[in-house]
This record gives structure tokens, C-alpha cells and sequence, in this order.
């Protein structure tokens, strides 16, 4: 079947259903914030709470940390360690995924999707010979999936003039779709968003920002009511409301009010310190935060931890956060490009070394301990560390000798202590006096021989 540039192949037609989008109304929106909410039309959309600075910073945080990463393609060899290599068949599209989007802004579409919606749909376009050229993330607003009822997955896409389809409306095969989802609260196919927890906390900081938007917008004046000691008629009551709000509300808000005739002002609403006002923008924040699984300090909410290693935060935020949705991506990527299994090994990696990066004296001891533990060579130190070129006699590792396994120095023999050296017997001539004193310095000489004379003259 043809469709556009697409090449669908279909197998016999089965009755097909929707599957059940969510426990509540439908997995495109977070189920009512309160009982009753959808007889008064009050709902949560996605649209509504991606405004929150909040859920704002920690979407563009995630996406824009996974998109940055490079992407490549790896081959396993024999010992079972990936190398990177390319292909004629599958590297143009990890570089170019689609005409109108570079690498980094496919990735980053493709988790702000999974991020906002719960769900990820790619539509694959294959060449003649069945190899994917182009991939296109599909709004996912537009797609439905369906199961047959032997238990195939298909899918409902309608028109996307941007991935060139033309069909209003058209079923495809799970073959020709990757599927990327969040966590699966209500049905395998159907992801569910963080903004399924999160929701009610981001339009309550909303909220509060519109409440102190119009609060800042009255000159900082609270609401109030207007009485009288006695009873007044609905016409008075109407027109001293429309003369205070007239009078000293909006721009005029501040100025002198003269009450007369025992009118009495009384406030209403409470001030923004009496409501706390930023203690409660703050906890919406953090509840954000905690469902995107994202420190506070990072999106600028509360003080960062007094580490002065910034690798360690990296670690934890990889972790808690990157390395479930980098670990999916990777895998929905190999299974959707099919990538072969015979006679190589090909898939898809993230280069998390431009996450994970190090300062200068990190870098410089983890190099220094790899190469002096014969864990890396000085080459592959150099290129992973410093990022720079081999060297001539950099492909060797090296180790001291001093280091020897423990079975061989318990097995070894303790070498005896050698016994002292006899001196040699003296061979030596007797030497004449003089030659005896020539042995002495020139100063002991002189002395010697001013004894010897003083010696002579006394008869001796």
C-alpha cells in the first residue's frame, strides 16, 4: 500500500478496537482535579500546565540535556565490546532523521513528546528496499492504538501535512511505527505523562501567580467591603460600589478615600505575607520537580548543595532522571531502524561523556590512575581525557613490575642471608720509614720528622 512516500505493507484485515486510554476520560488530559470538575467544564489540559515556569524549565531541561548528547552508531566485536563504526544504510538517517529536522532537534521533539503527552509516535519512511530513510515524530493527539482481535497492534494516524501524510485517516502496522512511552499505569500501549501527578500543583502555581498578577495590578490593594451602621437600599449599596471601584481601584488605586456617614471599610482578602504567598509558589515547584524527577536547584528553585565536585550532582541527575529515557531511546531506535544482528552486531548509543563531564584536576588524575593501572593505554587516555591525537608508542599499556599475583609470592623461597666475606690474607711488603710517612698528609710529615731529628740530637 502506497501513502505518499510511504511503502505500507498490510496483512489480512482483522476488527480492530481503541484501546482504553486511561482509567478516567482519556490519556490526552489529566483526570479531573476535583469531583465534579467536568460538570463545570473545570479541566487540566496539556497546554494549560506546560505554561508553568515550573514544568516549562524541567521539559526543555530533560530534552535539551538528552538532544545535546551525540548519537552514534556502535558494532559489538567478538569479546563483546561496542566500537563505534558507520553504514552506508543506517548512518544517514542517526545524522539527518528527516528534511526539515537535524539530529539534535529530532531528539529533542521526540522527548518533549514523551515528556508532555505520556507517548511517542514515529512514523518510519522506508526506501525500496525496505530500509528506514526518514523518520517523523506524529503529533500525538492525532494517533489512536488498536488492536486487532488476534492480539495485533496497530495504529490510527490522521493527516500530518509536515511528515507528508496525505490520508485524512489511515491504519498502519505496528512495524511501521516506533512506539516510545512513560510508564504504563492503565494499559501497556498508553504512557502516562508526569503531568498526570503534577498537574494540579502547576495550575495552583498558576493560580497564584494570576491572583498576584491582579493583586500587583489593584496598586496592592486588597479587597474589602463597605458598611454602614444602618440599613441602605440596593440603589445606594450599587452606587457607592461603583464609585469606590471608580474611584480607587486600578490606576487609582492608593489614593485618599473620605467615608462619611458611618461608612467603615473592612479588608477581605488576605496579603501576600498573611497567605505566604511564596512558600506556596515555592512547594508547587518542588512537586514539579519531584515527578520530573529533577533536583529543585537545577531548574533555579532553592539553593544548590554545597558540593564543590559537580560530577557527583551529574551522576545523581543521570541516574534518577537521563538514563531511563536515554536506555529507551536507544533501544526503540535499534528495534525500529531493525538493525542487524548477522554478520555483525549494529545499535544505536548516547555519548554520555558530553554529559559527564570532569574539571581539569579530575580529569587529570583519572587519567594518570587509568594509565598507571594498565587499565588504558596512554592513547586512549589522551582521547577520552584531554580529546587529543595519538602519540608515537601511546598503543602499549603499561604496568610496574613490583606488582605480583599472591599465590606466587607465597609460593616463592626466601633467599638465606649470604654469611660475611673473609678478608684476604696480606700479601704486602714491608715498606721502608720514609715510604711509611709518605703515606701520612704533608702536615703530619713535617711533624714526624721534627720527632725523628729532635730524636736523633738527644743521643737516641
Amino acid at each position: 500500500m502506497q501513502i505518499g512516500p510511504f511503502t505500507i505493507a498490510f496483512t489480512k484485515s482483522l476488527p480492530m478496537r481503541p484501546v482504553p486510554q486511561s482509567a478516567g476520560r482519556g490519556w490526552l488530559r489529566v483526570n479531573e482535579p476535583y469531583i465534579g470538575a467536568w460538570q463545570l467544564n473545570d479541566e487540566i489540559t496539556v497546554p494549560m500546565v506546560a505554561a508553568s515556569p515550573a514544568v516549562f524549565s524541567c521539559v526543555m531541561l530533560i530534552a535539551s540535556d538528552v538532544a545535546k548528547l551525540g548519537l552514534r552508531l556502535v558494532e559489538q566485536d567478538d569479546e563483546g565490546i561496542w566500537h563505534e563504526t558507520t553504514s552506508p544504510a543506517f548512518s544517514p538517517v542517526l545524522k539527518k532523521p528527516n528534511r526539515y529536522q537535524n539530529r539534535i532537534k529530532f531528539v529533542e521533539h521526540w522527548i518533549t513528546s514523551k515528556l508532555l503527552q505520556g507517548n511517542t509516535y514515529v512514523l518510519k519512511q522506508r526506501d525500496r528496499r525496505g530500509i528506514v530513510v526518514a523518520l517523523y515524530v506524529l503529533d500525538p493527539c492525532k494517533v489512536v492504538p488498536l488492536v486487532a482481535t488476534n492480539g495485533d497492534v496497530y495504529y490510527q494516524l490522521t493527516r500530518d501535512d509536515l511528515s507528508q501524510l496525505d490520508e485524512q485517516s489511515v491504519t498502519v502496522p505496528a512495524s511501521e511505527i516506533i512506539h516510545d512511552r512513560m510508564v504504563a499505569l492503565y494499559h501497556p500501549l498508553i504512557g502516562v505523562s508526569p503531568i498526570h501527578a503534577c498537574g494540579i500543583a502547576a495550575v495552583q502555581g498558576l493560580s497564584i501567580q494570576q491572583n498576584s498578577r491582579n493583586f500587583f495590578a489593584n496598586g496592592s490593594s486588597p479587597g474589602g467591603i463597605l458598611t454602614a451602621p444602618g440599613a441602605i437600599s440596593n440603589e445606594t449599596a450599587e452606587r457607592l460600589k461603583a464609585k469606590w471601584e471608580t474611584d480607587f481601584s486600578g490606576d487609582n488605586a492608593g489614593k485618599v478615600a473620605v467615608l462619611g456617614d458611618g461608612l467603615k471599610y473592612e479588608q477581605m482578602a488576605v496579603n501576600a505575607a498573611d497567605a505566604q504567598l511564596i512558600e506556596q509558589l515555592k512547594w508547587t515547584a518542588e512537586t514539579v520537580c519531584s515527578c520530573f524527577h529533577v533536583q529543585p536547584y537545577m531548574i533555579s528553585v532553592g539553593p544548590p548543595p554545597p558540593y564543590a565536585n559537580i560530577e557527583p550532582l551529574n551522576l545523581q541527575y543521570y541516574s534518577q532522571c537521563l538514563q531511563s529515557l536515554i536506555e529507551n531511546f536507544e533501544l526503540c531506535l535499534d528495534e525500529g531502524l531493525e538493525l542487524p544482528t548477522q554478520p555483525r552486531v549494529l545499535g544505536t548509543e548516547i555519548n554520555l561523556d558530553d554529559l559527564l563531564r570532569m574539571d581539569s584536576t579530575t580529569r587529570t588524575n583519572s587519567a594518570q590512575t587509568s594509565i598507571t593501572s594498565g587499565g588504558m593505554t596512554i592513547n586512549e587516555a589522551r582521547r577520552k581525557f584531554f580529546d587529543l591525537g595519538p602519540i608515537a608508542g601511546g598503543d602499549t599499556p603499561y604496568m610496574q613490575q613490583q606488582m605480583w599475583p599472591l599465590n606466587q609470592l607465597a609460593n616463592r623461597s626466601i633467599p638465606a642471608i649470604p654469611a660475611a666475606p673473609t678478608p684476604p690474607p696480606t700479601t704486602e711488603t714491608p715498606t721502608a720509614p720514609e715510604d711509611d710517612l709518605k703515606q701520612f698528609p704533608f702536615v703530619l710529615r713535617l711533624k714526624a720528622l721534627a720527632m725523628k731529628e729532635a730524636l736523633y740530637a738527644a743521643g737516641g
